[in-house]
Parts: structure tokens; C-alpha cells; sequence
């Protein structure tokens, strides 16, 4: 089976913005699956690799989500406020070493445990960020501070603690609509339902 590479000619990456992370239009030759190659041109939006986090308490079966600004979710037609599961990009460390800072400047839990589940794409069609998805464990004793994220970076994050089932409720009412934070509510949903089934 041929690999991809041999399917991709670069011809030319123009950089067409890098004043907060880097556009760029690239134009390729692609092989298409019926022999033929054909000219296309796409545009890619790098802001590098980023991992989120789903702290769950399962005592009282409560996660911890946040609310803040998001300007492209306003400019949509959205009132901007998004509920998210805690995240940020790398910035050159390790996906494990990133989530745990970030968990506490969001949050203000300190997380000890963590585990990956997953790695994704999330807009694969025009961004080359891939995420890494994180699950941990937190309680009362874990908090070291009130979060909010960094003010030097323009975040004003709000903390919420919510019962698992009602931020399940909140993805269907269009109340939580942030790809990642749904994805990982349905996986610890779905491990939930597992681990009950056995």
C-alpha cells in the first residue's frame, strides 16, 4: 500500500499571518485515488499541539468545568460564554506536565493523577493543533487556590462544579457546546456506564 507522502507534492507554503499564532496557505499536488494528480491550495492555522482536562470527584459525582470568553464562538452567533473542561496548549511540555499547570491556574486544584485516554484532531479541515485528552480524579483536600486562569494572558475564568448527569443534560440542551468537554463528558460517561454493567 503506498503511504500518504507519496501521494503529497509540496509546491509552495506561503505564511499569510503570524501575528498571534501562524496561517498559512499551502498549494499541493495530490494524487487522487483514481491515478490522476490534482492542484489544490488549503490553508492551515498553526497554534500548536494543546491537551484538556475532566477532573472528576467520584464521590458526589461532580465535575469541574469552566466559563469564559471565547471571541470566535461570539462572532458566530454565540453570547461567547463557553463551558469547557480546563485546557491549553503545550508551549514545549509534555502533555501530562501541561494539563496538571493548567488544571490549578484554571481551577485551583492540584492535581496528583492523571490519566491520557485519548489524542484528537479537532478541526482537522483548516487547524493542525492535536489535543490530548486527560481524566483525573480531585477532591476538596486538592485545592490550592480559586483559579481563574492567568489575568497576564487575558483570561477571567469561572470555576463550576456541576453533577455529571446535569452537564450530560447541558450538552443536549445546547447548554455546553465545546467539542472537547463533550467529548470527554461521554467518555466518562460511557466508562461510567461500563464499569456499572460489570
Amino acid at each position: 500500500m503506498e503511504s500518504t507522502s507519496d501521494r503529497v507534492r509540496l509546491i509552495d507554503t506561503t505564511v499569510l499571518s503570524d501575528n498571534w499564532y501562524t496561517l498559512r496557505k499551502i498549494t499541493f499536488d495530490f494524487l487522487r485515488r483514481d491515478g490522476t494528480w490534482q492542484r489544490q491550495s488549503r490553508e492551515a492555522y498553526d497554534r500548536g499541539n494543546g491537551a484538556t482536562i475532566l477532573l472528576h470527584n467520584p464521590a458526589t459525582d461532580t465535575v469541574l468545568l469552566t466559563r469564559q470568553f471565547r471571541m470566535p464562538a461570539f462572532v458566530n452567533g454565540h453570547d461567547g460564554m463557553l463551558i469547557e473542561a480546563a485546557a491549553g496548549l503545550l508551549d514545549d511540555a509534555t502533555p501530562e506536565d501541561r494539563i496538571r499547570l493548567e488544571a490549578e491556574e484554571e481551577t485551583g486544584y492540584r492535581v496528583r493523577d492523571v490519566r491520557k485516554v485519548f489524542e484528537a484532531f479537532m478541526s482537522p479541515g483548516s487547524v493542525t493543533e492535536k489535543l490530548h485528552f486527560f481524566v483525573g480524579e480531585y477532591d476538596a483536600g486538592m485545592r490550592v487556590g480559586d483559579g481563574g486562569g492567568l489575568e497576564s494572558e487575558g483570561e477571567d475564568v469561572e470555576v463550576i462544579e456541576m453533577p455529571l448527569d446535569r452537564a450530560l443534560d447541558a450538552i443536549a440542551e445546547g447548554i455546553i457546546m465545546d467539542g472537547k468537554t463533550i467529548m470527554l463528558l461521554q467518555h466518562l460517561a460511557l466508562r461510567s456506564a461500563n464499569k456499572a454493567a460489570r
